[in-house]
């Protein structure tokens, strides 16, 4: 797959503070819910705009519309953090830095002693919910998982890429999944007393109880009280071709979407423009997400057993017990 990223600059030497800690993954595990929980800590400096990814550099193959961007400069990157006090600790929490083949050395490179956080979950019940994103996001235009699955390898030779995919490497479904190889990126430039491995099942089982480890492991006061939440839920998309052309006029990429986003903003106040699409996703777009595919989620754990296997073995719990895949052949 080419890749026609501009690379950030990682180089250099900055007067600013760097992050003592970084929330790295995975994404759809509970990240966002533990990022606006601890950033109601007052010992906590973590930015509004959640997730710089400037260490993941395989993300900038294409910026996508967001607000505030990726920075591209060590010196932009730490300027997120500009605001926090010296009494603080400053976090970065971008989930994709656990899947990035390239962010744990960079961080390591410009943070050595920083503390890590990656949350882990059931592959199958990972991947269904990581592809609903995809779908909602439009980086995956395929709402069919096990269609989009079988795509894998052609999108690795670079066929049958979607016209609007920020991140193609992010549709090569199976590179979520390599748990241990993940870790031991972390592992090879982190030692283990800076590094803290969640699972997701027990996040989700006692929030706070997860979260007064996490306190702990920082060192701060693990006694404050803080709101615990759910963010960021799962939708899958009601209605593809409305999902397009929202997407299309959002975006503005093309001499026809282009010109409809021109029209539209001459004669509408950006305020309102966002409501009516915010109203338009809401009602038309997007809904819940239907049940799972029982025989393609047997299918997944099937394949991804080894890796499970091998995730237990190397963190020293049963987790083919608790995620069923002792029930798999």
């Amino acid at each position: 797959m080419s890749d026609g990223a501009t690379r950030p600059d990682v180089t250099g030497v900055s007067q600013k503070r760097a992050p003592e800690f970084f929330i790295v993954g995975q994404p759809k595990s509970g990240t966002t819910a533990m990022y606006e929980m601890l950033k109601g800590h007052p010992q906590i400096y973590m930015p509004d705009r959640k997730e710089p990814r400037f260490f993941a550099t395989e993300m900038y193959f294409r910026d996508p519309p967001r607000p505030g961007g990726t920075p591209a400069t060590l010196e932009e990157y730490l300027s997120w953090f500009d605001a926090a006090r010296p009494e603080q600790l400053v976090a970065d929490a971008s989930p994709w830095y656990l899947w990035s083949p390239t962010a744990a050395r960079r961080i390591a490179d410009v943070q050595p002693a920083a503390r890590i956080i990656a949350i882990l979950r059931e592959p199958a019940s990972l991947l269904r919910s990581l592809h609903l994103e995809f779908v909602q996001l439009y980086v995956e235009t395929e709402t069919d998982l096990r269609k989009a699955i079988a795509l894998e390898e052609p999108r690795r030779q670079g066929r049958n890429i979607p016209r609007y995919t920020y991140w193609p490497q992010m549709l090569l479904y199976s590179d979520h999944v390599r748990f241990v190889d993940q870790l031991r990126r972390f592992h090879d430039v982190f030692p283990p007393e800076q590094m803290l491995v969640l699972i997701y099942d027990d996040f989700r089982r006692d929030n706070e109880a997860t979260l007064r480890k996490v306190l702990r492991f920082l060192e701060v006061d693990d006694t404050f009280p803080l709101e615990v939440r759910e963010a960021n839920p799962t939708l899958r998309v009601r209605s593809q071709r409305m999902h397009e052309l929202v997407h299309a006029v959002s975006v503005g990429r093309g001499p026809v979407s282009r010109a409809v986003k021109t029209s539209i903003k001459a004669v509408t106040p950006r305020q309102l423009r966002r409501r009516a699409r915010d109203a338009t996703q809401k009602r038309v777009v997007w809904g819940n997400p239907r049940p799972p595919d029982e025989e393609l989620m047997t299918e997944l754990r099937r394949r991804f057993k080894p890796e499970v296997v091998a995730l237990s073995e190397y963190l020293g719990r049963d987790l083919v017990t608790l995620w069923g895949y002792d029930r798999v052949d």
